[in-house]
């Protein structure tokens, strides 16, 4: 190879390496959706028990929806208690308990998840669901449900919690692993679930 080639073929490289740098930066971003809209439900996805209920309650006392209900896993137990007789006693102590309910899950992905919220939601008068969510779930949790469940329209808002995950992916331990699994889960589902 003459110098000339040499130079180009290394700066063809070096160009290529800059920008999947530059795409892997903004990476993380593209997994967070939050564009949460007016609905007539509001619909926390089980798995995350603060950050998620949290942000919907907020969402609840600033109007987004009059209803608010919590997926819980049907099956799970903590010690003595199953999940779902711990979110009836968080329930009841809230302010807003008369307008929270609780929707049985029994699958244990997000798409089984889908499923069996649809199912409760089925016999309200539900036409637009708010999904709240982790911030790095967003994405695939909305395309998700708008597959699975179509019958409904979707909007998503994000639930952030600092300790699993930020845009800035690389800079932390916890948020790359959370980065790499939520990136591969989404992987999947767009070239395999999906299809199916």
């Amino acid at each position: 190879m003459n110098r000339r080639a040499t130079r180009l073929w290394l700066l063809t490289f070096l160009l290529l390496v800059g920008l999947l740098l530059w795409l892997a930066s903004r990476a993380g971003g593209f997994l967070i959706v939050d564009e949460p809209r007016k609905s007539d439900v509001i619909l926390v996805l089980a798995g995350e028990t603060s950050r998620r209920p949290q942000r919907a309650l907020e969402l609840l006392q600033q109007g987004y929806a009059r209803r608010l209900v919590l997926d819980v896993p049907a099956g799970a137990q903590i010690y003595d208690l199953t999940q779902m007789q711990l979110a009836q006693n968080y329930i009841q102590r809230l302010p807003q308990a008369d307008q929270i309910s609780v929707c049985p899950i029994d699958g244990l992905s997000t798409r089984d998840e889908a499923r069996d919220a649809a199912r409760c939601l089925a016999g309200d008068q539900v036409r637009r669901v708010l999904i709240v969510t982790s911030d790095f779930h967003t994405r695939r949790a909305l395309s998700i449900f708008r597959r699975e469940a179509p019958r409904f329209e979707y909007s998503v808002a994000a639930a952030r919690d600092d300790a699993q995950f930020g845009p800035r992916w690389w800079t932390h331990r916890q948020w790359a692993k959370t980065f790499f699994d939520e990136w591969l889960r989404l992987t999947w589902w767009k070239a395999v679930d999906q299809r199916r």
